[in-house]
């Protein structure tokens, strides 16, 4: 514990048990479901894929480089360590709608294939030199990943489960996009991204895949001590409530 009352909360990696609760949660949700309290919100999503085995799947959610060729709304992603072989720290921002702030995570990923299941969850932690930035607002994942399910030789279903906690209060025009319109958009564009993969893999480092195997993977080193969760009520709270919609073309509503 922090003195001045914070309570510092110790990252936990996840293990096998907590890969199962993810997967419970998201089998037992009925499809988009939303839940909006002060500006955040839950959400469980399905998609099925066609003709896109469940390890391309895993593979385009992994591939931080194929990532900026189909995510339109990601302003910059990129690694900041590993802590086990199948677990890291890194960073994401993404554009929010005009005139709102943009957002960004420093987040710990784990991942672990089960079978002829993939899971992917990430939690919001705090590093020592990655603080927030002067022109975002550092959002909080409580608890967001995928779940990847084969349905056969070539056709896989893809689960998205987000709790999250965007710091600030949202106009109803925000939450209804991003429940409506955003998030379906974006689980199109995983499918229709994992459509192009294969063929864009074979060009750009076929056989590097440091989520397979670990021995690929170069980044450097984290302490898990040096970690500690990231309380969203640690944050600032911004009020954006009172702004209205610009009307203008966003990234959301591109095709890849």
């Amino acid at each position: 514990m922090s003195s001045g009352g914070d309570i510092f909360m110790p990252v936990q990696i996840p293990d096998d048990s907590d890969f199962s609760s993810f997967k419970d949660q998201c089998l037992n949700a009925d499809g988009w479901i939303s839940r909006y309290n002060k500006g955040g919100g839950d959400g469980v999503m399905r998609i099925v894929c066609k003709d896109v085995t469940a390890e391309t799947l895993y593979d385009v959610l992994h591939d931080t480089s194929y990532r900026k060729k189909w995510d339109t709304n990601m302003i910059d992603t990129y690694d900041i360590g590993r802590l086990t072989v199948n677990a890291d720290v890194g960073y994401y921002s993404w554009k929010c709608p005009s005139p709102l702030k943009n957002r960004d995570f420093v987040t710990m990923r784990s991942w672990l294939p089960l079978g002829n299941d993939y899971l992917i969850i990430n939690y919001s932690v705090k590093h020592p030199q990655h603080p927030p930035k002067k022109d975002y607002v550092r959002a909080v994942s409580l608890l967001t990943g995928y779940l990847i399910q084969s349905n056969g030789a070539n056709c896989s279903t893809l689960y998205y489960l987000t709790q999250v906690d965007p710091r600030g209060s949202l106009p109803k025009w925000v939450v209804n996009r991003v429940s409506q319109f955003v998030a379906p958009k974006a689980m199109r564009k995983i499918y229709k991204a994992s459509l192009k993969y294969p063929e864009w893999k074979r060009k750009h480092n076929p056989t590097l895949k440091p989520w397979m195997f670990p021995e690929q993977n170069t980044l450097p080193c984290i302490n898990v001590a040096d970690l500690t969760v990231q309380r969203a009520d640690s944050l600032e709270n911004i009020d954006e409530s009172g702004l209205s919609e610009e009307k203008t073309t966003q990234s959301d509503d591109e095709e890849t």
